[in-house]
């Protein structure tokens, strides 16, 4: 076997291949031969499945310098070096079905990267440098240990699919909805209580899987019209109990998750909303409209009350106003719905968000 391996890189190093395949070796450790002397210049994709590796080399980016794709599924690899970094060409890693329990932060650093996969390891959470990846268009993160999402994953700007299903997570960050080409997001089998108001707003976004949340009783209206799996989700029949009181029961059920943000979950019977909510408003406007975009900053804020200016909790469902401080919601059973006859195992219901007791009135989901 040891002599097969040799001829195998031999060859492909006079040859100068671009790929190179060694799966199922039985390789408890890197081939020395990959290493040797210049390395192999020429090659650009190296798959490696089913070994039995528990780590990489440091010197990997120096031998390997062009590698564009690294495939290392079903290995046990425990920790990844912080010279993986290095390798400023990659494109695709595939670390799936190891034993990692960390990411080093310098994978922040392969900027060429398009494609990531972590499913099946043992990642209890994600460096925040994740976010420096703006070319990531596929991040799988499924069936690990998270119980969180990292906030700055809002600045991979070109990510289309993201899949974190089988985890301990208990909510979505709500500046995911700032990713504008997302067009999959998958996150069953999760501790899930709510989803941020906002999430569906995007035309991209398509698809939604939040199957078997069992907390999870209540979805935003922006995704009545995208392709959503939820089975599974919801404890308790909505709309059991008959009456307006049934009704602000199964509301408040739904809305039980919803972030600190929310101070006062506004009703109909409200015709004025507070002083904090309209200065915020008034602020946002002035800073994310400006009449004049040459203009400086027309008020000086605080980094935090920037931050909260640029990701507000939510947009009206029926304007697109910003909302920081209060909404208005609205409780449309999935009985009510088109949607009924699809998801027979769930007892969830989609919430419309309004900003005002008029454009509650006003809201129509089926329209």
């Amino acid at each position: 076997m040891a002599s097969e391996l040799h001829e195998t890189i031999l060859m492909a190093k006079q040859e100068r291949h671009k790929n190179l395949f060694l799966n199922y070796r039985n390789l408890n450790h890197f081939p020395v031969d990959l290493l040797k002397d210049e390395g192999l210049q020429f090659l650009e994709r190296l798959y490696m499945k089913r070994n039995s590796l528990t780590t990489l080399p440091e010197n990997l980016a120096q031998k390997l310098p062009n590698l564009i794709e690294l495939y290392l599924h079903s290995n046990n690899i425990v920790i990844i070096p912080e010279a993986i970094g290095n390798l400023g060409r990659l494109q695709s890693l595939d670390l799936s079905s190891n034993a990692l329990l960390l990411l080093c932060p310098e994978v922040g650093r392969l900027r060429s990267l398009r494609h990531l996969r972590l499913s099946n390891n043992q990642l209890k959470s994600l460096p925040p440098e994740i976010g420096d990846l703006q070319f990531l268009e596929t991040l799988d993160v499924s069936m690990n240990q998270l119980v969180s999402l990292p906030n700055r994953l809002h600045r991979c700007s070109s990510l289309q699919y993201l899949s974190a299903d089988h985890n301990l997570l208990s909510h979505v960050p709500r500046h995911l909805c700032r990713l504008a080409r997302l067009t999959q997001l998958s996150m069953a089998a999760n501790r899930l209580t709510f989803l941020p108001l906002d999430l569906g707003g995007s035309r991209e976004l398509q698809f939604v899987f939040v199957d078997n949340n069992l907390d999870l009783k209540g979805l935003p209206s922006y995704l009545y019209n995208k392709v959503i799996g939820c089975n599974g989700c919801g404890i308790s029949p909505v709309g059991s109990t008959a009456g307006q009181e049934g009704q602000d029961e199964a509301l408040s059920e739904a809305l039980s998750g919803l972030p600190a943000e929310v101070k006062a979950v506004a009703s109909e019977a409200d015709t004025v909303v507070p002083l904090e909510e309209l200065a915020m408003r008034m602020l946002h406007r002035l800073y994310h409209h400006p009449t004049d975009a040459n203009s400086p900053p027309p008020v000086p804020l605080p980094k935090t009350l920037l931050d909260l200016l640029q990701f507000p909790l939510g947009h009206c469902h029926r304007c697109t106003q910003a909302m920081f401080t209060v909404i208005y919601p609205k409780l449309f059973p999935l009985r009510h719905t088109a949607l009924a006859g699809v998801h027979r195992r769930t007892t969830v219901s989609f919430v419309a968000y309004c900003c005002s007791s008029r454009c509650l009135r006003t809201f129509d989901l089926q329209g």
